[in-house]
């Protein structure tokens, strides 16, 4: 009885392996926002990806996404803007230098091919659950995962500002290299 018992958890822990690494890149990704801004839409980018990630499309239990962006990089095309929103009220870069999101479940896929991903994302030390569809695209060696999802700015301590909307819409494509 205990060989089947040590050799179930063997088989187990086997099966949480079978995930291939990959590691997120800036070449060939996207980490796009729109929020309005005075009734106008206003969009922004980050850089800086970093992380890791454990995909088998076979197997979205054993996936996991540990990934974060350098919150520095926030390019909205205005460099006065750009500076007020790393300050402290906004993202706060010198307390708070990464944006970041582990998961804790991939479902999926859907119909339509669709996987969702729910995690924890951390934003100026303010961790909130979300969830999300996703797209996988194989390239072989590569993946880009794409999706989008919506939060309050709020709800992460960013930004005191009445002109700006509270929802704003974050939208992904990211390169993954094999490793």
């Amino acid at each position: 009885m205990r060989k089947i018992f040590i050799g179930g958890l063997l088989l187990l822990s086997a099966a949480g392996c079978l995930a291939q690494q990959y590691k997120p890149t800036d070449q060939g990704s996207a980490v796009t926002f729109t929020i309005r801004n005075f009734g106008i839409n206003t969009k922004g980018s980050f850089t800086g990806l970093d992380g890791v990630i454990a995909w088998d499309a076979k197997n979205p239990d054993s996936c996991r996404f540990d990934v974060n962006i350098d919150a520095a990089t926030i390019n909205t095309d205005n460099s006065m803007r750009d500076d007020h929103l790393k300050k402290e009220a906004f993202f706060d870069v010198e307390k708070h230098p990464r944006i970041s999101f582990l998961s804790t479940g991939v479902t999926g896929p859907d119909r339509k091919g669709r996987y969702t991903v729910t995690g924890r994302l951390t934003i100026k030390n303010t961790t909130k659950d979300i969830s999300f569809p996703f797209i996988v695209t194989d390239l072989g060696d590569d993946l880009i995962f794409k999706g989008d999802f919506t939060i309050n700015r709020r709800d992460f301590d960013v930004g005191g500002s009445s002109t700006i909307s509270n929802q704003l819409t974050v939208a992904l494509t990211v390169l993954a290299k094999k490793q």
